[in-house]
Formats: structure tokens, sequence, C-alpha cells
């Protein structure tokens, strides 16, 4: 039997009100986003709450994640959320928690949107990069202009005390033209309880900004390590995920992020028009590979997962390339996100971030097995 879904990634809106330069929807191969409609209607979320409530009754599921997404999903409107949030909350059986979030950029974030937020029990993630200068780089409008003071309004909204509940975390993507430290900081300063850096969408065929694939250099992992050190040395505020789930994986604890790690969990988005899709981040590799030919209203999350592009994504050591089954690291790597491995037509690769990924667990395994040594060493004396 296939791995159940977990989470399901639901696009209410196809458009945004940013344009982003390193967009996996908007600026990469994948064009597929211009035939969508705008809004999915409510027929489609009507047909999406049936499939989560079928999937989550037949594979007796304790918890399901449905994030909604865009495009930018604020743009779908107050009335298209709630209804959504309302009626997959109806549909799903007694003995299924769903967890409701949404992923935004901010700028349409206003106190009633996150009233209506707080009774629907929908958190709230959002989209930044840093600072202003950091930031506004990749995050702009588009007639040029820099997002981050909008952000930063919709920011300090959340954080307000009423509101600060809803608020689930950062999501930051890695440029390494920004001092990384420094985004750090400019991060933590809103008390996000959590940031996710993500590494930019790249392959071997369309390498990511400063990555030769063929050289053995790690210009991300050298990025993220000074962050790696700062965080770990100071006491815990903020969950960093990358970094919190490469420990848990090094002492036997499973990974929370897709990014590292062997057992994932199985996600599925669903388009506006209702299609069926893989995950978004395979929109970077060629035209409609992130597609299925599978649609809501004719298929189950079932038949979804035995599609042999998305059966192949979680089939665990034994879908990775030769090399990787054979690396040390492998149950801590997992081989790196599936769209990191493309080459040509072909997912059997290691992910174009070996050697980033190889140095941080790396860094991260001495660093962490070290203070657990020492913390034995005093409890044996302590007890001797």
């Amino acid at each position: 039997m296939t791995t159940p879904a977990r989470q399901l990634v639901l696009k209410l809106h196809s458009r945004c009100n940013l344009s982003c330069t390193y967009c996996y929807v908007y600026e990469h191969n994948d064009q597929s986003w211009r035939r969508q409609p705008r809004t999915m209607s409510h027929q489609t979320v009507d047909l999406v709450a049936r499939r989560i409530a079928e999937h989550a009754g037949e594979r007796r599921l304790p918890r399901f994640t449905v994030t909604l997404h865009g495009g930018e999903p604020l743009m779908a409107g107050a009335e298209l959320i709630e209804y959504t949030v309302t009626t997959i909350a109806a549909a799903v059986p007694p003995e299924t928690r769903v967890d409701f979030t949404i992923q935004t950029n901010g700028i349409l974030l206003t106190a009633d949107l996150l009233e209506l937020f707080d009774r629907l029990g929908l958190r709230v993630g959002v989209s930044l990069d840093g600072g202003r200068v950091a930031n506004d780089r990749h995050r702009r409008f588009s007639n040029g202009g820099g997002s981050y003071d909008k952000v930063r309004e919709a920011l300090t909204l959340i954080r307000q005390e009423r509101f600060a509940h809803l608020f689930s975390g950062l999501l930051c993507v890695v440029d390494l033209r920004n001092d990384p430290l420094d985004v750090y900081r400019d991060l933590v300063a809103f008390a996000p309880p959590r940031i996710d850096f993500l590494l930019p969408h790249g392959n071997w065929t369309t390498p990511p900004p400063g990555k030769e694939p063929a050289s053995p250099s790690t210009p991300y992992a050298d990025w993220l390590i000074p962050i790696f050190d700062l965080w770990y040395a100071e006491p815990q505020t903020v969950d960093i995920r990358l970094f919190s789930s490469i420990m848990a994986l090094l002492v036997g604890e499973p990974s929370r992020t897709e990014a590292v790690g062997l057992k994932r969990s199985a996600a599925l988005v669903v388009e506006t028009d209702g299609s069926i899709e893989q995950v978004d981040s395979l929109k970077t590799t060629a035209p409609d590979m992130a597609a299925t030919g599978f649609d809501i209203d004719t298929h189950t999350f079932d038949q979804a997962l035995a599609h042999p592009a998305i059966e192949a994504q979680y089939r665990g050591l034994s879908g990775l390339a030769p090399g990787c089954q054979r690396c040390p690291i492998v149950s801590v790597c997992g081989g790196g996100m599936y769209a990191h491995r493309y080459r040509d037509g072909d997912f059997l690769n290691p992910t174009v971030f070996c050697a980033d990924q190889l140095k941080l667990i790396q860094h991260i395994r001495r660093r962490l097995f070290a203070d657990l040594e020492a913390l034995r060493g005093s409890t044996a004396t302590t007890a001797g």
C-alpha cells in the first residue's frame, strides 16, 4: 500500500501581488499557472473536502495538514478562506484532527482577517528574506518597489498579544549575497516561533545561484553554518527547522521537513482548477513535471499517490542514487529534496547541494555529539 498523504497544499488563488524574481511558480520553466483559473470555486472546495474525509477515514489518520497557498492565498478573499476551512473541518471524521495553515507574503494581512483566522484556528506563516536590503533583492512588486515595509507592518500586527498565537513562523530563501548573521538577527527580531531557511530551487541542469555543480565548493553550507553556531550557542527561543531536524535525525528521531531524512510524509497539491499535482518545487525542473493528469473530481488521493512519479519520491533508501545509498550520512541527508536531484529528465542523482549538505550535517554532528559526550562524562562523574 502507498504511503498515505498527510498534507495537502491547496491553491486557493493562482496569481500573486508580488513579482519575486526567484518564484518557482512564475519565473521558472513551468508556466502552467497561466492556464489556471484565478480562484478556486466552492464546488472544487467541496470535492477537496470529500477527498480529504475519504482519505483520512480509510487510512485512519489521526492528523492531517491543509496549507492554503497560491500564488498569494489572501487574494482569494475572506469569504472563500472561511468557506474552505469550515467545509473541510465539517467533512473530516472526528478521529482526524485537521491543522489549517496559510502561507502568505503578508501584504494583505489585516486585523479583520486575523480575527477570522482566530475563529477558524488558522495559523499564519509569512515569507521574509531578512531586513530591507536582503528581502527586497527578490521580493518586489511588479513596479520594482520593495515589499519589506508592508511585510513589517503585517508582522507587527500579528505579533500583537491577541494574535501572536496564530503566528507559525517565517520562511526565508537563502541568498549568498546577504550576510547570514544579519539575516538571522533581522528575522529573530520579529520573534517568530520558527524559521525555515530554504535553499533556492535549482538542480544539475539549472544550477542554483553561486553553485557550480562539478565543484567541491560549499557556499550554502558556509552560509548556514555561522547561523547554526550562533543559534546553537544561544538559549533556544526560535526553532530553525532545518537545524533541529538534522539534530533529531542524528539521534534517531524523525525529521519535520522534506529537506532532510529518508522517511518523509507524502504531500499532494490541488490547483485552483481541481487538478492534483506533485510538489511545486518540481515546476523548477521542466514544463509540466509536477502534473499527474489526475483531478479531484475523478481521482482519489490513493490513486494519486500510486502515480509512478509520486510513488518514486517516497521509496526511501531504495529510491536514491547508488552513491547516495552508500553514503554514511544518508539516513540524515535523505538524498536532499527531490527536485534538487533533477538532471536532464532523470531524478536518480544526488542533490545538487550534496557537498553543502554533507558539510553542514557533519558540522552539526560534531557540535552535537561533542556536547552529548561532555554531558555523559559530567553525569558519570556526578554519579561516581
